[in-house]
């Protein structure tokens, strides 16, 4: 953003004073990035399908690797005796590490399979 500011004043000859106070730097790094209905999609490492959604999802300029999600729902397929079980999840948030191919859920985890287990408890890891 100084970079910014500094080659711009070099094209309008003019010098632009924006308050450091006025720049939260904090945010900046911390949220790289932000997506508001976020969805993602692929398959685990049986070739079995996963949907996930959130309300809202971030990444941290110096976690790339982890996507934080919040008010989260989703898909699970897993093979369970020759046959496939479809999960449906969700959690208050989540924590979704692309390179571990592991998503933590935390707070408030539901998860109704279509063999008729439940599962209700505060934290899962789901390894896709």
């Amino acid at each position: 953003m100084v970079a910014a500011l500094i080659a711009g004043s070099l094209f309008t000859k003019q010098l632009l004073w924006t308050p450091i106070s006025a720049i939260n730097m904090t945010d900046i790094v911390s949220n790289q990035f932000k997506m508001s209905d976020a969805d993602f999609a692929g398959q685990d490492q049986n070739g079995e399908p996963f949907k996930i959604k959130a309300k809202n999802a971030r990444q941290k300029y110096d976690e790339p690797d982890i996507i934080y999600l919040e008010t989260v729902s989703g898909k699970v397929n897993r093979k369970s005796d020759g046959k496939t079980i479809t999960d449906d999840i969700s959690a208050d948030t989540a924590e979704y590490n692309k390179k571990d191919k592991t998503i933590t859920l935390i707070g408030n985890v539901k998860i109704f399979s279509s063999n008729g287990d439940k599962v209700f408890t505060k934290e899962l890891v789901v390894k896709l």
